[in-house]
């Protein structure tokens, strides 16, 4: 079974870059349903920007909770 969650995220570059840099692993945040969830940081590394990163995404995984995809939704 996949399970699959929205949720908005915004990180300014130097908040990424902590994430980057190692200082932390994963990202915490809340779905649009009020889960809290985490996921490696480097999944967001695709769509990091000189401002950092804000959107909405979409993420999957699976039934024994490993990312599966995470999508950028427009």
């Amino acid at each position: 079974m996949i399970s699959q969650f929205r949720f908005f995220i915004q990180l300014s570059d130097q908040e990424y870059l902590n994430y980057y840099a190692g200082g932390a692993i994963n990202v915490h945040v809340k779905t649009e349903e009020g889960l809290r969830i985490q996921f490696p940081a480097s999944a967001l590394k695709p769509w990091i920007t000189h401002n950092g990163i804000h959107g909405y995404f979409m993420i999957k995984f699976d039934k024994n909770h490993k990312l599966i995809e995470l999508t950028k939704l427009k």
